[in-house]
């Protein structure tokens, strides 16, 4: 875990941020953390995975795969 300290923060803004805390029912420092991860959230991957996933070897030329037919129906699982 990383600890952080914000200097020569606003007055202004830390009064802000404790009313959002309250208003919310945490901490500051809790308010904060939830403030900076959603700031650093990218929800278009988290979104779309499997997008993203193409998008990064689209831009190595892509890969074609060729998947082999199967050789034998699927069986069911045996859980015994």
């Amino acid at each position: 875990m990383v600890a952080l300290s914000i200097r020569n923060l606003d007055d202004g803004v830390a009064q802000r941020l404790r009313v959002r805390a309250a208003r919310n029912g945490r901490s500051v420092e809790a308010e904060v953390r939830s403030i900076l991860e959603e700031a650093v959230r990218d929800t278009w991957f988290e979104a779309k995975p499997f997008e993203a996933f193409m998008a990064c070897f689209t831009a190595i030329g892509g890969v074609d795969l060729e998947i082999p037919p199967r050789s034998a129906p699927p069986r069911s699982a045996d859980f015994s």
